[in-house]
């Protein structure tokens, strides 16, 4: 019998093709701070506390503080992994790093691609001089490493921004919409163990909007991986984006609720021994991060409302973070949780359902 011949696929970029010019980084930017790429629903509204009426502590004696990649930080979070390569994004990490700096939280940098192909661009990424104390995460797509991309690359993208640890960024879903994406992921598992191996400082994988399963996860973790972030389904999505992009917002539409929703994807997570997760994707307040440490995360990200707040101003962004802390203490104070190590072990229960 003859076999039908396979529908032919959009082509791939080879592996020596230069990065897309600087605009795309601008398009994201826009497109990320559109309203219509943030989801109508947030899965952290399908949980809650069960409310302490008498919660027997001292507000002002909560302690929020922790330690991450060595580093002492105020309370548990992280200004996630978002812009790069254009004097717009050098401007919106500058302001990030020095909030970050001031309230005493990690930040992270979007994808340095483009400062490894254009040494230009460099300056874009280094906030180290902005944000002295707290740790700053270095970032690459985990796709590059089959685009000729390797360890020396990672290497130099830490040394680029000082950071204490590196992000490779998971994004099949972004990669195939995206015009210019690069889609071949096969055989990543093995390259991603060896540059945890042999890079000088921690590894972090996450995704970008779609959520890490627990399966992944353990396979990370057998090649060397200790430490993920979730980036679930429930924030800004990267499927809009990338289709607004290619004109072509009907597949957007239909991808749009692709993925593991964060909270199912912390649980899920949390049951794998000796994983540090990192709980990110639409994270939008204190009282989503107090569910999402309670899930089970170890450190919370956000980026879409500090994204906002960095388009005005470093005090914008200053001002966000105490908010959100502020909203995370009086979770804690009225989920009866002292530390964080209690709101880790507080139970969340389904909203509308019964506590029991």
């Amino acid at each position: 019998m003859t076999r039908p011949k396979p529908v032919p696929s959009r082509p791939m970029p080879a592996a020596s093709e230069p990065e897309a010019p600087s605009d795309r980084k601008a398009e994201h930017i826009s497109l990320a701070l559109d309203p219509g790429m943030q989801p109508q629903r947030n899965y952290f509204d399908d949980y809650r506390f069960e409310h302490q009426a008498l919660p027997e502590l001292d507000y002002d004696a909560i302690d929020l503080s922790c330690t991450f990649l060595g580093r002492d930080l105020a309370a548990p979070l992280l200004i996630s992994c978002m812009t790069g390569g254009t004097p717009e994004a050098a401007r919106i990490n500058r302001n990030l790093a020095l909030a970050a700096e001031a309230t005493g939280i990690a930040v992270g940098v979007g994808s340095q691609r483009k400062a490894l192909e254009d040494p230009s661009t460099v300056v874009d990424f280094r906030i180290r001089p902005y944000a002295p104390s707290v740790p700053i995460l270095a970032n690459l797509g985990a796709v590059q490493l089959n685009y000729g991309f390797g360890l020396e690359h990672c290497r130099r993208a830490v040394e680029m921004i000082e950071a204490d640890a590196l992000v490779l960024h998971l994004n099949p879903l972004q990669e195939v919409i995206q015009p210019e994406g690069q889609r071949n992921f096969a055989g990543l598992l093995d390259k991603i163990g060896h540059i945890a191996n042999h890079l000088e400082v921690p590894l972090i994988v996450k995704e970008v909007g779609c959520g890490i399963s627990r399966v992944v996860a353990e396979r990370l973790m057998r090649v060397g991986v200790k430490m993920v972030d979730t980036a679930g389904a429930g924030g800004t999505s990267w499927a809009r984006i990338e289709a607004a992009r290619a004109r072509n917002e009907g597949l957007g539409d239909l991808f749009a609720d692709w993925g593991i929703p964060t909270p199912v994807a912390i649980q899920r997570l949390a049951e794998v021994p000796g994983l540090t997760i990192i709980g990110s994707g639409g994270i939008r307040h204190g009282i989503d991060a107090a569910k999402a440490l309670a899930a089970g995360a170890d450190l919370v990200g956000m980026a879409y409302r500090f994204l906002r707040a960095a388009n005005e101003s470093t005090e914008a962004v200053a001002e966000r973070v105490r908010r959100v802390v502020d909203e995370l203490r009086m979770s804690m104070f009225c989920a009866g949780a002292g530390t964080l190590e209690q709101l880790r072990k507080t139970r969340l229960y389904p909203a509308g359902g019964c506590l029991e």
